[in-house]
């Protein structure tokens, strides 16, 4: 965690480094690091938002690419918020986690990606809900769809990851 004043003076390299734990794209990230300094995190927020809102579907693909299956959070060290995120879902019973398990593969035989939903604060019931909605969409719908969900995850991971 850093605080916007750290971040603002930190070396360019560091802070591209700590943005792409909040989005695995390099191009958002050296954007957003050049941007600095930014006189609020409401203004990095926005900053970011804007960013991601501008990335290709090359830079969104990288982005979504980086994220672990839920319920299957990366070893420790390789991802150092998804395993926070998923708490709710790594905390369901066997049952759910089986279920979690073959959403998640199916997901991938439709999509051709992980399912991806900013699973903060959601229960593993709730996320195999979604998943099991989710697979009914049309790719169109779906793209759309994991976009947002992973906009979201940007915000959030940006927020714990610079603060006032």
């Amino acid at each position: 965690m850093w605080t916007l004043g750290a971040f603002n003076t930190a070396d360019a390299e560091d802070a591209v480094e700590a943005l792409t734990a909040c989005c695995a794209s390099r191009a958002w990230a050296e954007k957003l690091a050049s941007g600095r300094p930014y006189g609020t995190v409401a203004a990095l927020q926005a900053a970011a938002l804007a960013g991601f809102d501008e990335l290709d579907d090359a830079e969104i693909a990288v982005a979504h690419a980086a994220h672990a299956r839920i319920g299957k959070p990366k070893p420790a060290g390789e991802d150092r918020w998804s395993r926070g995120e998923q708490s709710r879902a790594l905390a369901a019973d066997e049952a759910v986690r089986a279920e979690l398990a073959e959403a998640n593969a199916a997901y991938e035989r439709r999509f051709g990606r992980v399912f991806l939903i900013c699973a903060t604060g959601l229960s593993g019931e709730e996320i195999l809900a979604e998943a099991k909605r989710r697979l009914g969409s049309t790719d169109e719908a779906e793209h759309r769809e994991a976009v947002a969900e992973l906009r979201k995850i940007v915000a959030l991971r940006l927020e714990k990851a610079v603060r006032p």
